[in-house]
């Protein structure tokens, strides 16, 4: 049975057992060796992954965080074959706007929790009421308890398509769509497959994929051209780690999924590189906590294979580029390190709102919560 349309309430209990588990192996770590005085040039160093392995065993507590999600209402339903995890935080205004928030990788619904407050309930938090929205915030198929997935083929498209019935069980008929990373290609991909049904779409972390000579898109600002100078470095260096979950994301799963530390590294790394560049550690730019509570939702799920199929998916369906240009109104938000360069966003997009802040990085819900809320909602504001 391809579809159960049954939504089902939803309480994250993980076992005692796995808990000693996972503080067992953090004890038992093979620590490997690095070279002297190279920093983070080559990697995540073995003295700051220690300290963090051996706060993540002794200080670090699950059952607290865990009670924090599971202060959000929480449901599954399967869709297409797939359990579908979600968050779905109604506002107490009853004129609220529904709103999808899409995560990306290495993210999860973890990254949210800083926004959810403000963003369904701004009278508590000194906003305007009109501002509400009613929250769906789901883990995207493969990744924490929307995963693992059980079948191959589930590229951007298909979870595009997921969400949408998503959003359509739960009886919305008008909504907007927010996401960054991943979610800045599965949020516009919902404009563009139900324009009658999504309002707006917000981003952060928005590239075009349209591959354009720079010479032809004459202007371009100093900040363009930065940009520019940061996505070749991405397209090039800083891309081993996605040609590895394009290429050969099982072999890497073998790894990720029995040694917590190398689930831990895989995914700091990226903290480090992806996070406000003025923060020394990736710890300066997010809560600690926050982000090991990120780091459990893939090694309690078992998700670390399935998460980087996604990466296998998408690549091998061709499934990155858009489809067509969206006529969906949309709003971008760009924090520091983000590539998003506007005379090329506008060639897949209708952009009718666009903003640049000096501070935050690419996991923006935790960087900076109070930009992206603010942005969220003078884009809808228009919108609603």
């Amino acid at each position: 049975m391809r579809n159960n349309s049954e939504i089902r309430p939803f309480t994250i209990d993980i076992p005692q057992a796995d808990l000693d588990d996972l503080r067992d192996r953090l004890t038992r770590t093979r620590w490997a060796a690095d070279l002297p005085d190279v920093g983070w040039s080559r990697g995540v160093p073995v003295s700051y992954l220690k300290v963090l392995a051996e706060y993540w065993r002794d200080g670090y507590d699950w059952r607290a965080h865990e009670r924090e999600l599971n202060s959000y209402p929480q449901f599954t339903t399967q869709i297409d074959g797939q359990n579908i995890h979600f968050l779905h935080v109604r506002s107490p205004e009853p004129d609220a706007l529904p709103l999808i928030l899409i995560h990306g990788w290495p993210g999860s619904v973890a990254e949210f929790l800083n926004v959810i407050g403000p963003l369904t309930d701004p009278r508590a938090h000194g906003g305007d009421p009109a501002d509400a929205f009613h929250l769906v915030i789901p883990s995207n198929p493969g990744s924490g308890f929307s995963g693992p997935t059980r079948e191959a083929g589930w590229d951007t498209n298909r979870v595009t398509r997921a969400f949408a019935e998503l959003m359509n069980r739960l009886g919305y008929d008008r909504y907007g769509a927010q996401g960054g990373d991943t979610g800045a290609v599965i949020a516009p991909g919902l404009g563009r497959l139900n324009p009658d049904k999504v309002v707006g779409v917000h981003t952060n972390g928005l590239s075009a994929f349209t591959e354009v000579n720079p010479d032809d898109l004459g202007e371009l600002t100093e900040a363009d051209r930065a940009r520019l100078a940061h996505l070749a470095y991405l397209k090039t260096e800083g891309s081993g780690y996605a040609m590895m979950q394009i290429s050969r994301p099982q072999t890497l799963a073998h790894g990720l999924h029995d040694s917590p530390v190398g689930q831990l590294a895989w995914i700091v790394e990226k903290f480090k590189e992806w996070t406000d560049p003025a923060a020394e550690l990736p710890e300066d730019a997010v809560d600690r906590d926050q982000l090991l509570t990120n780091v459990m939702l893939y090694w309690l799920t078992g998700t670390a294979g399935s998460s980087a199929n996604s990466y296998y998916e998408t690549a091998h369906a061709g499934a990155w580029g858009a489809s067509q240009r969206s006529t969906v109104p949309t709003g971008v938000a760009v924090f520091p390190l983000d590539v998003s360069i506007r005379p090329t966003v506008e060639l897949e997009h209708t952009v009718v709102h666009w903003s640049e802040f000096d501070r935050g990085g690419h996991f923006a819900a935790m960087e900076a919560p109070d930009l992206l809320t603010g942005d969220i909602r003078e884009f809808f504001g228009k919108l609603r």
